[in-house]
């Protein structure tokens, strides 16, 4: 076991640098702490703490220096969206119901989202029933979303 110089933690015998503090670690460490007179010297640096490399983070070259308000605010600066109107900062997420306000109630709540047989699924099962007995069940595969209010249990529209 190697004993830090820095911080004074044992660490492997195999290991250059300290899991602690990542102060590089001497072949032979020396027992005793380090006077507070002399000066440590700070000529090797810890490894980074991930240095596999991954496709996740770019190099800071490929970095670019203009923030996002920067690109959207002057298309002078921008050459990339010649032609076409600046995106949004912010978009709403797709599929979330908004609060809605019942006509029934009058109150304003998220709505409950069922999936029911559509006003077409019932149509297509008469059909099928009358015409194809065997395949009258394909009209109960059609469904849409129906919102429904929370407190009074009425259909919202």
């Amino acid at each position: 076991m190697n004993i830090c110089q820095n911080c004074g933690q044992p660490s492997v015998v195999e290991s250059n640098f300290c899991r602690f503090c990542g102060t590089r670690l001497t072949a032979h460490p020396d027992p005793r702490p380090p006077r507070p007179d002399q000066p440590r010297s700070f000529d090797s640096s810890p490894p980074r703490p991930y240095s596999w490399k991954t496709d996740e983070f770019p190099p800071s070259a490929a970095r670019s220096t203009q923030t996002a308000v920067d690109r959207f605010s002057s298309p002078e600066k921008s050459t990339q969206f010649i032609g076409m109107p600046p995106a949004p900062l912010y978009r709403e997420p797709s599929g979330m119901s908004r609060r809605k306000q019942c006509p029934r109630c009058g109150q304003v709540h998220f709505p409950i989202i069922q999936r029911k047989i559509s006003t077409a699924g019932w149509i297509v099962f008469a059909v099928l029933l009358i015409s194809v007995f065997p395949l009258f069940w394909v009209g109960f595969l059609i469904k849409e979303n129906v919102e429904i209010c929370p407190a009074c249990m009425a259909r919202l529209t």
